[in-house]
């Protein structure tokens, strides 16, 4: 099994490589490597600097999973520091699977990955040192309680893209 994951991670790192060498739009691309399930307490963050700039741009989070991910939906909480203090949290939905159960998102293994859309049209206000957080906040049908640990969810990753191409 797990040289199935190591076989099927190197393909999507190769055809990760092919698209970003030509990726005209992007500003900011990093991912982060869950290796045993996403525990409801780890706190995923990415940093970025920004000058002020009026022109805007979309942000994504950027979800690969595989089979072992049991639910149709996901939900984030994820929090944007601004370098001056100010705090912006949401707590976000996507859709993760189809009816059927099967993983949306691309690929071609058993690993899919999902460009979500995070914030569309944003400008950066203040120059400095931004700080994204992301937790999981998934809950079973009907508990309280949420997942202690989420499985099936391999990297969480962070994209900032212009709106026109460079």
């Amino acid at each position: 099994m797990k040289k199935k994951i190591l076989i099927n991670s190197i393909l999507l790192l190769c055809t990760a490589l092919t698209l970003l060498s030509c990726d005209k739009k992007l500003i900011f691309d990093e991912y982060k490597t869950l290796e045993n399930g996403w525990h409801k307490d780890s706190v995923i963050t990415f940093n970025f600097e920004k000058e002020v700039s009026k022109v805007p741009v979309n942000m994504f989070i950027n979800v690969r999973d595989n089979d072992d991910y049991q639910f149709s939906n996901l939900f984030l909480i994820v929090k944007l520091e601004f370098p001056k203090g100010r705090i912006k949290v949401d707590t976000l939905e996507y859709q993760m699977a189809n009816p059927d159960g099967s993983l949306l998102g691309e690929g071609f293994s058993d690993i899919k990955e999902s460009k979500l859309w995070y914030k569309e049209k944003v400008t950066f206000p203040e120059k400095g040192k931004y700080k994204l957080s992301i937790q999981q906040a998934v809950r079973q049908t009907g508990k309280v309680k949420g997942v202690e640990k989420l499985e099936g969810i391999t990297e969480i990753g962070f994209r900032i893209e212009s709106l026109e191409d460079k």
